[in-house]
């Protein structure tokens, strides 16, 4: 079951809200006259302060997640714990999503967390193609608005344990970043075209063959981002295992 925590946060923050209220307005001659407050009151009215921090922190300022898929590897892996810049592309109400003031618009090559369409689930990929754009992938190589997005043959260790699969340096627009594909390119790699709605935005993961994302759903609607991706804190595989922090540094 999945659990709408920021609906949770909004609603419990109400709550002790109107509780705090209470207690410091309507109550407060029953505190001087030595009476106690309905022990409800008394029970919910201190967690407002906290909770409304925790409400616009994670709301407008920053709100950390975990990776939970290998979509975006090696950029980012299974059990890295990031930080989502929720200001960046403008500050939303949160629960419905309305952006209530303009800050600035996703670029090519950003790496994004946001809600696919149809779906409740967040996801993280990399910005390929912004409104407007001419997006083809021919054998796992970008090519936007007719320019192809050049790529640079690398290597990784570990990548060694899965024969037929290589990594790349790829140059998207202004974003240079790792790439793993495999080396003959499966159904969404080999050929792909398509051109992106206005208020939309095309996503692929950077594990290009073991990515869903907008080559099966389609673009993303601008009232579905969430944030921008822009730093890993903390790596923790399972709880039988200690936090690594070997992986801490700036997403690109």
């Amino acid at each position: 079951m999945n659990l709408d925590f920021p609906l949770i946060l909004v609603v419990l923050t109400g709550v002790t809200g109107v509780a705090w209220l209470l207690d410091r307005l309507l109550l407060r001659r029953r505190r001087a006259a030595g009476e106690r407050p309905p022990w409800l009151i008394d029970a919910a009215a201190p967690f407002f302060p906290v909770l409304f921090v925790v409400l616009v922190l994670r709301s407008f300022v920053v709100e950390p997640f975990q990776i939970p898929s290998g979509s975006m590897i090696p950029t980012l892996e299974v059990g890295d714990f990031i930080l989502v810049n929720k200001f960046a592309y403008g500050l939303r109400l949160p629960v419905i999503g309305t952006k209530v003031a303009e800050v600035d618009q996703p670029r090519r090559g950003d790496v994004m967390v946001f809600f696919p369409p149809d779906d409740k689930r967040y996801f993280i990929k990399r910005v390929i193609g912004l409104p407007g754009d001419q997006v083809r992938v021919a054998n796992n190589v970008v090519y936007v608005n007719g320019q192809k997005m050049p790529q640079e043959q690398t290597a990784l260790d570990y990548l060694e344990l899965e024969p037929g699969f290589q990594v790349a340096w790829e140059q998207l627009g202004d974003t240079r970043h790792l790439v793993r594909k495999r080396r003959r390119a499966g159904e969404y790699g080999m050929n792909f075209s398509t051109m992106v709605p206005p208020g939309h935005y095309f996503m692929m993961g950077d594990n290009r063959d073991n990515s869903f994302d907008s080559r099966a759903w389609g673009a993303v609607p601008e009232r579905n981002i969430v944030g921008k991706a822009f730093l890993v804190w903390m790596h923790w595989d399972d709880f039988f295992s200690l936090p690594s922090f070997d992986r801490v540094g700036r997403i690109r």
